[in-house]
């Protein structure tokens, strides 16, 4: 117990260092836990986002990962989907009956295909992880990596924002900029960067 508890704690110390550098959004991801404790994890990560966003000009956005019961229950900024998570059509029914309505509360959905792109898209979805871009450990499972020229395919394929996933770092981040992307999405990028701060400061630079 003591183990989970230093383990969630050194998260949360992460999240308040994402919101204080910047980040314009957070999505929490931890699939093992149960809805009680996926709750609580997100209660307190949006109250120390709220804490960290008063001190900079930037309002992070924090996503729950799956879990829509979660993210409405509380308050969540909004729900990212897998492709084989929720349909994005289920989930907005679910939203529409929500009492009371969510305000600005978005639906996210990875997607690896452009198939997929335009369906999340057409369903209505708010905005796409599309990718692994490039070769990651941690997108292994779908495949090899999809390139900058399929991401720009899909990018150019839809009108709402597609943001470029996997294997993105500093010095290829610009690149899926100018292929079309809105953005970028990261782990190991943030996780090793030295210091938060100017690692999202280096990333601003690209978008000016």
């Amino acid at each position: 117990m003591a183990g989970e508890k230093n383990c969630v704690d050194a998260l949360l110390r992460k999240i308040e260092a994402a919101t204080a550098a910047g980040l314009d959004w957070i999505q929490l991801r931890e699939k093992d836990l149960s809805g009680k404790e996926c709750s609580a994890l997100t209660r307190e990560a949006l109250r120390r986002v709220a804490q960290a966003s008063s001190n900079t000009s930037c309002a992070t956005r924090v996503l729950v990962n799956d879990r829509l019961d979660v993210a409405l229950a509380e308050h969540a900024g909004g729900v990212h989907l897998g492709e084989n998570s929720l349909s994005v059509e289920d989930a907005r029914r679910v939203i529409a009956a929500a009492q009371p309505p969510p305000q600005n509360f978005l639906v996210g959905v990875s997607c690896h295909s452009l198939e997929a792109v335009q369906s999340a898209a057409r369903a209505g979805a708010d905005y796409i992880f599309f990718g692994p871009v490039f070769a990651t450990p941690s997108k292994a499972v779908f495949g090899q990596p999809q390139g900058l020229a399929r991401l720009a395919q899909a990018c150019h394929a839809v009108e709402i924002p597609v943001l470029a996933i996997g294997g993105i770092t500093l010095e290829n981040a610009a690149e899926c900029r100018a292929s079309g992307g809105a953005g970028i999405a990261a782990i190991r990028l943030f996780q090793d960067a030295g210091t938060l701060s100017l690692a999202v400061r280096g990333l601003r630079r690209q978008e000016y």
